[in-house]
């Protein structure tokens, strides 16, 4: 492949597999189940240019202008880059037959992330600690993980046919 159709290709699984994420989470809310806002992403980021980058609660943080959009943004920016760099783990090769199984396994440890810098940067301890069921957010950090996971394998299958 063309350092160009490896990009290009990667972009789209990434925005692929933050969609796939996003559709679960879509369900769950649905179902009933909580889920958070990514304001809240954009309020933690937002404050960054003030110099903050820890809160002792991010929902009682002052709101940071156009927040919700820049969650969305770091959202599906954190995505393309997770992408990046599972194509550079796993190399480009993957990308012409994609196999479920480094997909998963990185999409699942992609949830270091949040447990080990967002959640106790906004107030919630490491892996959720500081909240009264740390143990169930944790285990949905981590179903979370696993669709984004699954949605890097399924929009790599779907580039891969596309490309045939």
């Amino acid at each position: 492949m063309q350092i160009n159709e490896v990009v290009t290709a990667t972009a789209v699984i990434g925005i692929g597999a933050t969609a796939v994420m996003d559709l679960w989470l879509l369900l769950l809310r649905r179902a009933g189940v909580p889920t958070g806002s990514f304001a809240m992403i954009g309020r933690w980021v937002g404050h960054f240019r003030n110099g903050r980058f820890t809160h002792a609660a991010i929902g009682k943080a002052p709101a940071v202008q156009h927040e919700l959009t820049l969650g969305w943004l770091i959202h599906y920016a954190t995505g393309l880059a997770y992408a990046a760099l599972l194509v550079v783990i796993v190399g480009p090769q993957w990308l012409k037959a994609p196999t479920l199984l480094p997909a998963l396994s990185f999409g699942l440890t992609t949830v270091i992330a949040p447990w080990l810098v967002m959640q106790p940067a906004m107030g919630s301890g490491f892996m959720s600690s500081k909240t009264p069921t740390p143990a169930l957010n944790c285990i949905r950090s981590l179903a979370n993980h696993a669709a984004f996971g699954i949605g890097l394998f399924l929009s790599a299958f779907v580039v891969a046919g596309v490309a045939r």
